[in-house]
């Protein structure tokens, strides 16, 4: 016997709530806004104070608009209640945002560190411009404002549990962690090292690469119906067998869906009960593990009959 039922409570859902609607607008505005005054700031720094570095990173601040905007979309599109088309649901949407995310991050650190290179390669060093104090205080700007951004973002995403979010979190703090490169490289450039600038780029742009790496293997295991892990499943597991009237649990697998859970589980019951009684023991363990996991969205029971 299986058991399919739908979680009313999850399925009824109107896909989000207006509490989650304005921290998702929130946290899209303050991201757009605050990245654009920065951005604009940076290349003011980075033109004004020569620096090549501050230019460097202030593209790639700009490159956090576009990621904002599409983690918000993402996030959104997420949220739709399931429909004829799609009675799964939408959450994919949120591994589509975070593999675009992870491709703007990838192209831009590639582009930052080929900037570098050419300059490091071509040599001359001698004709390179030293950078100015305007660009170290944009750099030690940059760096708390985009942290500050980080630590925001990233506990709005726990809150949602949204991997979208979660990656435009790191979208902030791979820029901190850009800007903490260009301070050392125009600090090293002020010293009377110019090249220093140069590698500092090259050092941004192997710290974007490595956040876009994680950023895409997350989203695209997510994307794969990967398991949720033998530790997660081996907790899921003993709860189970340890519930009322469950015999043993033969067989438990587990998928990510997006931020979502499914899980397909085999179990044994007493085979001499009433149908009845069987399916509501099935329907008992189905409630209390979504009740218990609130990132499990559906669980597929099939229950065997044990011979005790």
């Amino acid at each position: 016997m299986t058991v399919n039922k739908k979680n009313r409570s999850k399925s009824v859902q109107s896909g989000v709530s207006i509490n989650e609607n304005a921290i998702i607008r929130r946290i899209s505005l303050i991201g757009i806004v605050g990245n654009v005054a920065l951005s604009a700031f940076k290349l003011f720094a980075g033109i004004a104070g020569s620096s090549g570095a501050m230019v460097s990173d202030a593209i790639h601040s700009l490159s956090d608009v576009f990621a904002t905007f599409i983690a918000f979309l993402g996030v959104r599109l997420s949220k739709k209640a399931a429909d004829q088309k799609h009675p799964y649901g939408h959450e994919r949407f949120e591994c589509v945002a975070s593999l675009l995310l992870g491709v703007i991050l990838l192209i831009t650190g590639l582009g930052i560190g080929r900037a570098g290179l050419e300059k490091i390669l071509a040599g001359s060093y001698e004709t390179l411009a030293a950078p100015s104090a305007i660009a170290l205080v944009a750099a030690v700007v940059s760096i708390l404002s985009k942290e500050a951004m980080y630590w925001y973002t990233r506990h709005y995403a726990i809150v949602l549990n949204s991997p979208a979010f979660m990656a435009d979190a790191w979208h902030h703090r791979s820029d901190a962690f850009s800007s903490i490169g260009s301070l050392t490289g125009i600090a090293g450039a002020m010293l009377g090292f110019p090249v220093m600038d140069s590698i500092a780029s090259v050092v941004i742009c192997l710290f974007i690469l490595k956040v876009s790496y994680d950023i895409l293997k997350d989203a695209i295991a997510k994307m794969l119906d990967t398991s949720c892990g033998e530790d997660y499943e081996k907790a899921l597991t003993a709860y189970i067998a340890a519930q009322e009237d469950v015999v043993q649990v033969d067989m438990l697998h587990s998928r990510m869906f997006g931020n979502k859970t499914y899980i397909e589980l085999e179990l044994q019951v007493d085979g001499n009960l009433p149908l009845r009684e069987a399916h509501a023991i099935a329907e008992r363990i189905h409630d209390s593990v979504e009740a218990h996991f609130s990132e499990i969205k559906h669980i597929t029971i099939h229950l065997n009959p044990s011979a005790l």
